[in-house]
């Protein structure tokens, strides 16, 4: 049985462009192999930091948004933890209300953007 989980994760901003897209893949190639199935993913860019990690104001916010088996998660955030591109991260399992209103959002989003 696969659940639906989100997770955050922020790179260091000292990342090239394509180091960034090379690291996002690592993490999608990974859901997928373990039988995952990305459902939405949403790069949010730089943004500033709460406060500094590593010496960091700044670094690379991005969401994916996906099903997978419960025992993945272990492995998923071993690869987090051991990829020094990953600076902090964050995964939670979707009740059917977060799914509810994550759809909610990407519809309303897809809206303003065939208004503009």
């Amino acid at each position: 049985m696969l659940n639906q989980y989100e997770t955050v994760f922020i790179l260091t901003p000292v990342l090239s462009d394509a180091q960034m897209k090379e690291a996002v893949e690592k993490f999608k190639t990974l859901v997928t192999e373990n039988e995952g199935e990305i459902v939405h993913e949403e790069n949010w860019g730089l943004r500033k930091l709460a406060y500094p990690i590593q010496k960091k104001s700044t670094g690379f916010y991005q969401v994916l948004e996906f099903k997978a088996k419960p025992e993945f998660i272990d492995k998923l955030e071993v690869q987090y933890r051991r990829d020094e591109r990953v600076i902090r991260f964050l995964t939670f399992k979707m009740d059917k209300y977060s799914m509810q209103y994550s759809e909610k959002r990407r519809s309303a989003t897809k809206k303003e953007v065939k208004e503009n």
